[in-house]
């Protein structure tokens, strides 16, 4: 597992360290503090995937298209 800030990852780190916690915790094969530390790891890179899918929802939403139905840009979204 990484050492990496949770707050530095992008979506797909954070995905694949998140799959390698649910991993460990599945196999139940940790001890009872490395559990807790592991979903609490797990918590905080989940939170950041969907942080980080909602930034991305709301980039594809500001896209505006023109008659023909290209692209022309993105609008101003509010927050980003």
């Amino acid at each position: 597992m990484s050492g990496k800030p949770v707050s530095e990852m992008s979506f797909e780190e954070a995905m694949a360290e998140l799959e390698q916690v649910v991993a460990r915790l599945e196999r139940g094969d940790v001890a009872l503090e490395e559990s807790i530390r592991l979903y609490e790891r797990g918590a905080e890179l989940k939170a950041r995937c969907e942080q980080k899918l909602k930034e991305a929802e709301e980039k594809v939403a500001a896209i505006t298209l023109d008659a023909d139905g290209a692209p022309t840009g993105t609008a101003p979204v509010e927050g980003l």
